[in-house]
């Protein structure tokens, strides 16, 4: 199988320093896995890495697209896995770091599952995922039970993603998963780094990032977003940009914006976290408050090759 590191975790605790380092160590190149750098342009609000930062370490996926284009999902996961292939090809090490969890999700479990597109398949499992969140892991292991008695045998109850893994399948095709030959999960051997630091800590963080984007021009840049109809757009969606489109219209004052920013990204950081704890095996380190951390990493990274 191929390898794939991955580095993940809210912004603001260090992916990007630390993804350099890991490249640098082990002939890595660098796959972004974050929906919002794709955009040409958009640079601060999705505090992307400078030519400075790559300390000449290869960088994907970065400035692929202009700001009126779509990027879906299916188009990260077909593109990395091409990038996947030729990095391992040249026995590199390939490195995706990002937020965005759907996505690397996705890449990581498989593209397709019976024929159907990820994105078509995403409907039943956002309703299977908001009745866990509404009813419990207990009472929707009970949903497969009843209808796949033998598959909830070999699922424990926590296991969401298989849970829905398993209702999907029986509701698209109308046959049991334990009874059907399925795609395997992954078609790679993963190592997913997690890197994460104490709420309040990484809240202030996250709040600092902010003052300090807009001393960048982050505002500008948004401003350049939104008279070129970015609210229209799939870019003109990302936090740090639509905060500031009701500024820009003279409906809210910069220092709202400037806070509902803040806001958002406090607010995304726990979504973040709650995903990939749920949905990834990820092995988790605070190099923030524990620098010395690195050591483990490289521990847990030179083990797994």
């Amino acid at each position: 199988m191929e390898k794939v590191l991955a580095i993940v975790g809210p912004t603001a605790v260090g992916k990007t320093a630390l993804s350099i380092e890991l490249a640098k160590k082990y002939h890595g190149e660098i796959i972004s896995g974050d929906s919002m750098q794709v955009y040409r342009g958009l640079d601060i609000g999705t505090a992307k890495v400078t030519a400075q930062e790559k300390q000449g370490i290869v960088h994907y996926l970065i400035d692929i697209r202009n700001i009126d284009e779509r990027f879906s999902v299916a188009d990260f996961v077909s593109l990395s896995q091409k990038l996947i292939s030729e990095i391992n090809r040249r026995a590199h090490l390939p490195i995706i770091v990002g937020g965005t969890g759907f996505y690397l999700n996705a890449l990581l479990d498989g593209l397709t599952l019976g024929g159907d597109s990820y994105d078509q398949n995403e409907t039943v499992r956002n309703k299977w995922r908001e009745f866990a969140a509404q009813n419990g892991h207990e009472a929707l292991w009970q949903k497969l039970h009843k209808v796949d008695p033998e598959a909830a045998a070999k699922i424990p109850v926590s296991n969401e993603r298989r849970i829905i893994r398993a209702l999907e399948v029986f509701e698209r095709t109308g046959k049991k998963i334990s009874s059907q030959e399925i795609k395997p999960d992954s078609r790679y051997d993963a190592l997913v780094i997690g890197l994460n630091t104490e709420r309040e800590v990484l809240y202030n963080r996250i709040n600092q990032r902010v003052d300090l984007m807009m001393k960048a021009g982050l505002e500008q840049e948004a401003r350049t977003l939104f008279t070129e109809g970015g609210f229209n757009f799939q870019a003109g969606k990302g936090i740090g940009y639509r905060e500031l489109f009701p500024y820009f219209e003279g409906k809210a004052p910069l220092i709202d914006a400037v806070n509902d920013i803040k806001l958002d990204s406090r607010h995304y950081a726990k979504r973040q976290l709650t995903w990939f704890r749920n949905k990834l095996d990820v092995n988790w380190f605070n190099l923030v408050q524990n620098p010395d951390e690195i050591q483990k990493i490289k521990e847990t990274v030179a083990d797994w090759l």
